[in-house]
């Protein structure tokens, strides 16, 4: 073994605890807010209307139930991989397990990559340079994406420090926005009356046209999930999760609605719906001074942000489950000084490459919010299950209603019921058809490579996981 990594011999090698309340707040903040509102909301607009906000408001609200279950889980549980950890405790379905880690992780690799293309056409776009055929586009988003494992390879302490500043950077894009439609409606140039209007297909009613939005609009609420990998790596994780978490979500939710209603009083519904920087004919639209070059390097900040902390998620994921004895155990390794997971970092890389260089990721975002509503809904059902299991200290307690009113809310909006688009389910059909793949070839080889091997051991899946 390098001389590197810290040796696994029956006791697990522990993350640095850098994040307290404030970073693990911007975290969450800065998870959610995203790329997703700054593309989402003119969509959202062509689904429903001028109520854009209610969407939002929809997705908010799961969105919260879901989380509720998850601080009882990371408070009882406070380690790293997330949902995947919650479902082997709950479960111990070595296949169940397996196909969560493999949806989470997909869900993440795909917003960052995306998020890195986005980058790198942002940045040519603000500097006003030409990309040529697009072959500068595609290195300038591997070498982003390089630079990001760099920073992650770094430390948790330099992530969520980049983290600050970036979150920093798309909120005050956000803001902008915010600012804009008051200023603009106080000077009684805003439409108020679209806010209202709702745009219905024949042969449906309002309620399917807001279900609709709302199972779109769900993508931007995600990302408060992804701070739970981050427990190993929070001082006193079971204390300052519940406040951060709530408070976070909170935040988020107010700025999209507020950003929803600045931008359907300033654009029609059918303008926001049309093109991909609905936020800046927003801009245009109700401050045509506004030096349009800064909003484009926000919008570049923000994207950025997303990539960093998807792939902090993922990292932090499969370290997560190696220990959890579903992946295998050199995903575990940490850095002896730096104690970041660097086998897991270097492999999600690799597989974040792949996916920039041949993988078309303008249509994921609809599939991503897909296999995440079916990992909250299996978060929902798992938190009931686990009650059974007591730990000796205090933790976050959800109202049993909140978890089974997720349940029913997460599988109605994941379902054809909702007016979910039908190439959702088949990208997601195709996903998983790779993630069965992947594990038929990893139980074989964890049954015929790594039997032997002291660091990893195939043949226990242990569901109460490894003694810390």
């Amino acid at each position: 073994m390098s001389d590197t990594a810290v040796p696994q011999t029956g006791q697990r090698p522990e993350l640095k605890r850098v994040m307290g309340p404030g970073l693990l707040l911007l975290f969450v903040v800065g998870d959610i807010l995203g790329t997703g509102v700054y593309a989402l909301t003119g969509k959202v607009a062509g689904e429903v209307g001028g109520a854009v906000w209610l969407p939002f408001l929809c997705a908010f609200i799961v969105a919260m139930l879901t989380a509720t279950s998850y601080l009882e889980l990371v408070t009882k549980y406070p380690k790293a991989g997330g949902a995947a950890v919650y479902t082997h405790k709950a479960f111990g379905i070595h296949f169940l397990t397996f196909l969560l880690t493999f949806a989470v992780m997909c869900s993440g690799l795909t917003s960052a990559s995306s998020a890195s293309k986005a980058f790198a056409a942002n940045f040519f776009s603000a500097a006003h340079l030409d990309p040529g055929r697009g072959a500068l586009l595609m290195i300038t988003a591997l070498g982003f994406m390089t630079l990001i494992a760099l920073v992650n390879l770094r430390g948790v302490g330099e992530s969520v420090k980049a983290n600050v500043v970036l979150t920093l950077v798309e909120l005050s894009g956000l803001l902008i926005v915010i600012g804009i439609g008051a200023w603009a409606l106080i000077g009684g140039d805003g439409d108020t009356s679209r806010l209202t209007e709702f745009k219905v297909p024949d042969g449906e009613s309002p309620f399917g046209a807001v279900t609709a939005a709302t199972a779109l609009a769900f993508f931007a609420m995600v990302g408060f999930e992804d701070s739970v990998n981050m427990a190993e790596e929070t001082k006193d994780p079971v204390r300052i999760f519940p406040r951060m978490m709530l408070i976070g979500l909170s935040i988020t939710g107010v700025i999209y609605v507020l950003v929803a209603i600045s931008a359907v009083a300033l654009v029609s519904p059918d303008e926001l719906n049309k093109g991909a920087t609905p936020l800046l004919k927003v801009v245009q639209a109700g401050a045509p001074g506004f030096p349009l070059e800064v909003f484009a390097w926000i919008t570049m900040f923000a994207v950025a942000n997303s990539a960093l902390i998807n792939m902090l998620m993922a990292s932090r994921l499969l370290y997560g489950m190696s220990h959890e004895k579903v992946l295998p155990g050199p995903l575990g390794r940490v850095l002896h000084k730096r104690r970041t997971p660097y086998i897991a970092i270097l492999f999600t890389t690799l597989l974040a490459f792949v996916l920039i260089g041949y993988a078309d990721l303008a249509a994921l975002g609809g599939t991503t919010a897909f296999l995440l509503l079916c990992v909250f809904a299996i978060v929902n059902f798992a938190v009931l299950v686990l009650r059974k299991d007591k730990v000796e200290h205090k933790h976050f307690h959800a109202p049993t209603a909140l978890p089974v009113l997720g349940i029913v809310l997460c599988v109605y909006l994941a379902s054809p019921l909702s007016g979910r688009d039908s190439a959702d389910y088949k990208v997601a059909g195709w996903l998983m058809l790779v993630g069965v793949v992947l594990w038929a070839l990893t139980w074989v080889l964890n049954k015929y490579v790594f039997k032997r091997r002291a660091d990893f051991d195939p043949t226990h899946l242990d569901p109460q996981g490894p003694v810390n």
